[in-house]
């Protein structure tokens, strides 16, 4: 057992879109990531998702509105939900996720920005 440095993991990548684990909580992973712009429209059919923003704000947008999380909030996203997370104006935020392990990173969707593979930190 160690503790986490959220600071230092975020410092030690600099990708968009692309989450790093930096633990595991029985069948859930944690992730960390650097988002920008907008994401891919996708769902989780069988798995719900957490979403922490550590700095800056996220713009969580589902199909009847859009949500604004800013930094220290959490927003959970319900399985089967659609969604396509963004920032805006060019903003760089970074974010904390949970999700089971066995969550595709973009659902059924396959984009350029789909990633299979998260790399331990």
């Amino acid at each position: 057992m160690k503790t986490i440095n959220l600071k230092e993991k975020l410092q030690s990548f600099s990708s968009h879109w692309h989450p790093r684990q930096i633990g595991v909580v029985n069948d859930m992973q944690v992730l960390v990531a650097k988002v920008k712009d907008e994401f891919v429209w996708h769902k989780h059919d069988d798995e719900d998702e957490l979403f922490q923003v550590i700095k800056g704000t996220l713009y969580l947008q589902f199909e009847d509105r859009t949500e604004t999380v800013r930094e220290g909030e959490i927003i959970i996203v319900p399985k089967g939900v659609k969604h396509c997370p963004m920032t805006k104006n060019g903003e760089e935020v970074h974010i904390m996720l949970f999700e089971k392990l066995s969550t595709k990173h973009t659902g059924d969707v396959q984009n350029s920005l789909t990633q299979s593979d998260y790399p331990k930190i």
